[in-house]
């Protein structure tokens, strides 16, 4: 199996954790999608639980390297802020998905240690951008940008779940802007 194959395996596997969580990863499906045989897929994730690390590892890994992106695009650490929640938002836009590491946050009880970990890889890497923004943009003391980017985490992660659970963005984009009316998030 090429490099090609194993990149379209993760991509397929990633939309299907966002829209069903790995409870409804099947290699069987996943090889349908891919149009493959299931047993191609062994080839590089040995077990479910392989790729579901794999998948979690890649979706946190991609999420850091965008957050820095848009921090050094733009210098501007309020500005980040104000774009912070676009990047939950998408996923909704795309298929009413859920962001996958949140999707396997809510499974944690039925994850395999390694699946688990990485997937709590990704609170880790936005709550430590988050502080880094926070305390570049002067909006909390140094020692407060934990706590409060912890805040911010849950109450987008809980928009983009809540949204999702009715169908419809615009509620994603109405409690985001009662975030920022509530000096939450910057207006």
């Amino acid at each position: 199996m090429s490099a090609n194959a194993k990149e379209t395996i993760l991509e397929a596997a990633r939309k299907t954790v966002q829209a069903h969580g790995y409870g409804g990863l099947s290699y069987r499906d996943l090889a349908a999608d891919v149009g493959i045989k299931a047993a191609s897929i062994y080839h590089h994730f040995a077990s479910k639980a392989d790729l579901g690390a794999a998948v979690a590892r890649r979706y946190w890994e991609d999420t850091a390297a965008e957050l820095e992106a848009m921090l050094a695009e733009t210098s501007d650490p309020v500005r980040c802020l104000r774009l912070y929640p676009d990047t939950f938002r998408r996923s909704l836009v795309d298929g009413n998905r859920l962001c996958l590491c949140s999707f396997m946050s809510a499974e944690h009880a039925n994850l395999p240690e390694g699946v688990r970990r990485e997937a709590q890889g990704f609170a880790d890497v936005n709550i430590a951008w988050l502080g880094k923004v926070l305390a570049l943009a002067g909006l909390v003391e140094p020692r407060d940008s934990e706590a409060r980017a912890r805040a911010i985490f849950a109450a987008v992660s809980g928009a983009q779940l809540y949204a999702r659970s009715r169908s419809d963005v615009g509620q994603f984009d109405a409690l985001i802007e009662s975030y920022r009316a509530s000096g939450l998030l910057p207006a």
